[in-house]
């Protein structure tokens, strides 16, 4: 899936916005003791695709909900940890962990195959304003790693999981039912991880299992 690298020529893996989206721009935050906004949440639910550990050509359909969540640390940077959850369908190919290396899996997933995935991206923004309440043009940009800080964040934002640190993690597992349905023969592999640390040259990225039939 390598799902740190590609939604940003350094980050997170594979997830191409395939529909529409819906918002929900949450509680906006809260006040810190020096009045400095300590916290935001942001929603989005929306469809999109998962390219695997191959890339190219993705495996499922994802229905998935996003939650952005910021917290200000008072020193001019910010935590900002993203959570996706929700369910996927197989497209049919290559199985998600057809091309790792460092464990067992298979090769390919018939189509229609159905399970769940969560995970989480956390990494930290150094930028001079964050600013929760500025107007989304586009809930379908900013429900996006880069569309999300250019709305929230200055133009002057770094985000770490984008450059060479260490200060990036994520964690991506994924599982679909053990049972055949229609007389389809039972899975060889149902469940498939993708985690890591770090972000640019020092990303260390591995995966573990599968989602595959064959």
């Amino acid at each position: 899936m390598k799902r740190i690298i590609t939604l940003s020529t350094l980050l997170l893996s594979a997830l191409v916005l395939a529909a529409t989206g819906l918002a929900d721009p949450g509680d906006h935050g809260k006040k810190g003791k020096n009045g400095k906004q300590e916290k935001g949440k942001f929603t989005f639910t929306f469809t999109n695709t998962d390219n695997g550990s191959c890339g190219g050509s993705p495996w499922a359909t994802l229905f998935e909900t996003r939650t952005f969540t910021v917290k200000d640390n008072g020193d001019g940077t910010f935590t900002l940890t993203r959570r996706d959850k929700g369910t996927f369908v197989t497209i049919g190919g290559a199985s998600p962990g057809a091309c790792e290396t460092g464990s067992k899996h298979g090769k390919t997933v018939r189509s229609g195959v159905k399970g769940t995935f969560q995970g989480y991206l956390v990494g930290t923004v150094t930028a001079t304003k964050f600013n929760p309440k500025a107007a989304c043009a586009d809930v379908n940009v900013c429900e996006t790693r880069e569309g999300f800080l250019n709305t929230y964040f200055s133009s002057d934002r770094v985000y770490s999981c984008d450059v060479n640190s260490s200060d990036c993690k994520f964690n991506y597992n994924y599982t679909a039912s053990n049972k055949g349905t229609n007389k389809t023969p039972k899975l060889l592999y149902r469940h498939w991880q993708d985690k890591g640390k770090g972000a640019g040259t020092m990303l260390q990225e591995v995966f573990k299992g599968d989602i595959a039939n064959a």
